[in-house]
């Protein structure tokens, strides 16, 4: 595994993160989040045709081959799982947390965030959301200002018992809750049974229809089997899609050729 390679896949110069600096961490993340996709292809197969889907493997190595050689997307414990070898790769100090999505189905480390510490702070990454994706690292306790999309983002203390922080987001007026966390160090490998789970479970809302998400400069871009969305501030525009122009959108929009193995 080369991570020049992972670089080039994000199209970002080595040599401008080569120090591990909070800079080179946010041209990180950013150049993360607009390259690669958020998709799950991998759990639901092809929506217009026989293949099955090919599951999801959480190992640094199978994920690689994967984002990097496929050019294929993932949803977070493989986005933020390989992400976190990248950074550690380059000199950051990164340590796996788990975190619980606040919703209707809050399962216990559903998500997989990264805390990154930069001359004694901690900076929330990630890479592995759907919409609106984070697109920069947020300090805790902190907040950041509007990104291009319109949305800014801040952590801060939770008060609930099963978690230290809270990190939310705020599109319009009203601050939203996204997920709650804490800084405990994990394995990649503590998040394999919620993984398994969420990848087969009927009830998981990994396993209806297959969803791919990418930010666009002002936005994010959405393609389910039928539909195909531009979502800009409180604006969406929708189209349908018969299965020939799914299939262009994916490749020419996401950089997905999903028939390649």
């Amino acid at each position: 595994m080369d991570p020049d390679r992972y670089l080039e896949r994000l199209a970002v110069d080595p040599d401008r993160v080569a120090d591990p600096t909070f800079q080179a961490l946010e041209r990180l993340q950013r150049a993360h989040v607009t390259s690669v996709p958020f998709e799950t292809l991998s759990i639901t197969g092809d929506p217009h045709g026989a293949r099955d889907g090919e599951g999801i493997v959480l190992s640094i190595p199978a994920l690689y081959e994967k984002v990097v050689e496929r050019h294929r997307g993932g949803f977070c414990f493989e986005l933020n799982g390989l992400f976190g070898w990248l950074l550690t790769e380059l000199g950051f100090d990164v340590t796996r947390v788990a975190a619980r999505m606040v919703s209707d189905l809050e399962l216990p480390a559903n998500h997989h965030p990264l805390l990154v510490t930069l001359n004694g702070d901690d900076h929330l990454v990630d890479a592995g959301m759907g919409a609106p994706m984070l697109r920069r690292p947020v300090p805790l306790g902190e907040s950041v200002d509007r990104d291009e999309a319109g949305v800014a983002w801040r952590t801060a203390d939770s008060d609930r018992p099963d978690a230290e922080y809270l990190l939310q987001y705020c599109e319009s007026d009203d601050w939203q809750d996204r997920y709650v966390f804490d800084s405990t160090r994990r394995e990649l490998d503590y998040f394999a049974a919620t993984c398994d789970y969420l990848q087969s479970a009927p009830e998981s809302g990994f396993t209806g229809d297959p969803v791919v998400v990418k930010p666009t400069p002002d936005g994010h871009a959405k393609l389910k089997p039928t539909v195909f969305s531009r979502t800009r501030g409180d604006e969406t525009d929708e189209q349908s899609v018969d299965e020939a122009e799914y299939r262009r959108l994916l490749r020419e929009t996401f950089g997905i050729e999903y028939g390649a193995q």
